[in-house]
């Protein structure tokens, strides 16, 4: 079969194992709570009563669903899999290792691209305008794409536990949600607090948001850019190449 037919052959079934996930996993519970309505609940717990302005607000809103989302089942979809003794009779079809992990990420990307419109919705209706729609629109689909991808470093640890990915999961992802430019934006925190927060690739999307929402980016919009591109890359080629290692330890 020539190559060509190959990679479109692995891209279709990237799709069905897309398509199986997001119809087997994200409608469960903790999906919803956590991916949802504890960023929501969060947010709003740090915002309520500090008079914020709505165009302050929905770019930390929409950069915390979108993060939250994106990461909230890719990381214990494999774990699930592993405990439900599906996943080996997954890895003995004729799919590559590669294609398995691809299929969690689209799943990942398609949600969380698919909740964030909510908020958007919301800042529209509220009167909320965005200055570059198309650039706005490529950065909420890249930043999904690169948050999937993280999701997916998260399922590395050769565990049949949803509980024990889920726990490393949040301890890296509570600490980027702060130092991220949400509640405090990046030009008006210290020297060190800007260091810090170039770390995180959520800091790279809400800064394109407050960019195209509030007129108010601290970074050139092609550095952004080319920051999340770097992470998505840098995440798929981790979770590509430490899955090889551990998938087999959990069969």
């Amino acid at each position: 079969m020539p190559e060509t037919a190959l990679v479109w052959q692995q891209m279709r079934r990237s799709v069905a194992i897309a398509r199986k996930d997001i119809r087997i996993y994200y409608s469960k519970g903790p999906v919803i709570i956590f991916g949802v309505l504890f960023p929501v609940f969060l947010f709003l717990s740090f915002t309520i009563g500090r008079h914020m302005s709505v165009d302050f607000m929905i770019p930390g809103l929409l950069g915390m669903i979108l993060f939250f989302t994106a990461t909230s089942i890719s990381p214990i979809v494999v774990p699930w899999e592993a405990q439900a003794r599906t996943l080996e009779r997954l890895m003995s079809c004729p799919v590559r290792l590669e294609t398995i992990i691809a299929g969690g990420v689209l799943a990942s990307f398609a949600f969380g691209t698919a909740i964030s419109l909510v908020p958007i919705v919301i800042g529209l209706v509220l009167g909320v305008s965005v200055s570059g729609p198309v650039i706005f629109a490529l950065a909420v689909i890249l930043a999904a794409l690169c948050f999937a991808s993280l999701g997916n470093v998260f399922s590395i640890p050769p565990t049949n536990l949803p509980a024990t990915v889920n726990m490393i999961a949040s301890v890296v992802k509570f600490p980027v949600v702060f130092i991220s430019g949400i509640f405090i934006p990046l030009d008006e925190l210290p020297a060190w607090g800007q260091a810090i927060s170039y770390i995180s690739p959520l800091t790279y999307f809400t800064d394109i948001a407050r960019s195209c929402i509030q007129n108010r980016g601290h970074l050139p919009l092609a550095l952004d850019f080319g920051v999340l591109i770097a992470f998505t890359a840098l995440f798929l080629l981790v979770a590509m190449k430490l899955h090889q290692r551990t998938m087999p330890r959990r069969i």
